[in-house]
């Protein structure tokens, strides 16, 4: 039981770190859509999936051909 715990634990925690990557940066699509990422999820059939602000629906997040780049200051 503990083991799965630990796997539970993990992912969640790099949910939580993919989200905080991405929710509120711009990304384009490899089909072409684009837009700043509004919220990612983690869905049981198909892995980590976003949704893009003015654009309905969810992609995975394997479909994401370019994100800008961190701004430091």
């Amino acid at each position: 039981m503990m083991n799965m715990k630990l796997h539970a634990s993990t992912i969640l925690a790099v949910l939580g770190d993919v989200q905080s990557e991405l929710v509120g940066k711009a990304v384009v699509l490899t089909d072409g859509k684009a837009g700043t990422v509004e919220n990612v999820w983690l869905d049981e059939l198909h892995g980590l999936r976003i949704s893009i602000r003015g654009h309905d629906g969810k992609w995975p997040i394997s479909t994401i051909k370019f994100e800008q780049p961190c701004q430091r200051p």
